[in-house]
């Protein structure tokens, strides 16, 4: 491996392929998606996608994204990761989720955790750390600077192929107080997975297994009591912005959250779009005059509501984006709370969006022998509708977030 001299002066590793641009990578996503598509099936009936489309992302650097180049990243920032998982999720929607919230905990990983943790975790290069934001199990002192963990995890999208796991468990409260949520990162020897994924309406190849840790042992410095990542206040700085002077590395963690699934919807969206476009092409309507439905006014109709429907929910995630970086690029003390809130409820509507678009224009009138069970429109339909309805998402944005937002806005303790 060769050895490059960081700002700091002291020689860290390069990414393998070190002139890699943005455009590159994000060309390479385009290229490999459309192989995705004829895989649906079988990345659905393994539960997870397969391995030699594991290696391809690998070859392609979608693991480094956003690792820090002081340990072999590419350090790339969150417009160019999202655009690779929007276009992966519009190629296979189980497959793009998968990647993503695998390869997205990159970035709390490197904003949240000190110099030593970074060290340890991003030493292999890849970094795959499924996540969940439901606190489980239990923690006690083991007596040596660490921690006791025992406990399962569900939802773990991506841990087919971890190299990490970042969980919450509640440990244990002081003088009386009641149990606080402690975020950790779990090393892959440390915990198994469990063959419990594919019996859901949708998602059903995103990897999304449980997680077990039976008497695990995670030393201190992978650990962050008395922290949930949703809840993380950026406003002061954070270790990451301070280590790699990087500001990607000190923004609000539950906007980033959220951005992640709504650029995910974006692409399922997508791929329905450009399905319903073939048969646009390829289909005739059923009574006279018989013309091709591009040529039919309701066809034409029901193809640009969704099409302008799903542009909107585009172009809003990505100003989500622009702004989620702009407010980083400030410094700290610019990203707030409130700024937060405010872009989580941005992914909400482009959610919606994508939602109305694929279950109120597109299913209904693509018709019945297009959304048989195994179609690619009826498949983002069941794969959007898990999104939509996902306990962590839906509920969380539509109720909490909007609240605490008013909150926040008006000084409402």
């Amino acid at each position: 491996m060769t050895v490059a001299t960081n700002a700091a002066g002291s020689g860290s590793p390069q990414p393998p392929e070190p002139g890699l641009t943005p455009e590159e990578i994000i060309a390479r996503a385009e290229a490999i998606a459309p192989l995705l598509v004829p895989r649906q099936a079988e990345t659905e009936q393994r539960t997870y996608y397969a391995q030699d489309t594991h290696e391809a992302f690998a070859r392609a650097g979608f693991y480094r994204i956003l690792v820090p180049k002081r340990y072999g990243g590419y350090e790339f920032g969150i417009d160019t990761f999202l655009r690779v998982a929007t276009t992966l999720a519009r190629g296979c929607p189980s497959t793009g989720w998968m990647y993503c919230l695998g390869a997205t905990h990159a970035l709390p990983a490197a904003s949240l955790f000190g110099e030593r943790a970074q060290a340890e975790l991003f030493a292999g290069g890849d970094f795959i750390c499924p996540a969940t934001i439901v606190p489980n199990g239990t923690a006690e002192r083991d007596g040596d600077g660490g921690w006791r963990i025992d406990g399962t995890w569900n939802y773990c999208s991506g841990s087919p192929y971890a190299t990490h796991f970042m969980g919450h468990v509640p440990m244990p409260g002081e003088d009386g107080e009641p149990p606080a949520p402690m975020l950790f990162v779990a090393p892959r020897e440390q915990f198994r997975r469990l063959d419990d994924w594919g019996g859901q309406l949708g998602l059903k190849g995103s990897g999304s297994h449980s997680i077990v840790i039976e008497d695990g042992r995670v030393p201190d410095h992978l650990t962050l009591p008395r922290t949930h990542m949703s809840e993380v206040l950026v406003d002061g700085g954070t270790p990451g912005y301070r280590l790699h002077g990087n500001p990607e590395y000190g923004g609000g963690s539950l906007s980033f959250m959220v951005l992640e699934v709504a650029s995910l919807a974006v692409g399922m969206a997508q791929g329905a779009l450009d399905a319903y476009g073939e048969l646009m092409v390829s289909r005739t309507t059923l009574f006279p005059p018989v013309v091709t439905r591009a040529e039919d006014p309701d066809y034409q109709f029901w193809y640009g509501e969704a099409a302008g429907m799903i542009a909107t929910a585009e172009a809003a995630v990505r100003q989500a984006v622009t702004q989620w970086q702009e407010l980083c690029a400030r410094g700290p003390g610019a990203f707030t709370r409130e700024h937060d809130l405010r872009l989580a409820t941005i992914c909400r509507e482009v959610i919606r969006l994508c939602w109305h678009a694929v279950e109120g224009q597109l299913f209904p009138t693509a018709g019945s022998s297009s959304v048989r069970h195994g179609e690619r429109i009826e498949r983002v339909w069941r794969d959007l509708s898990t999104l939509h309805s996902h306990s962590g998402i839906g509920v969380f944005l539509s109720a909490v977030t909007t609240r605490e937002l008013a909150r926040a806005r008006f000084g409402v303790k």
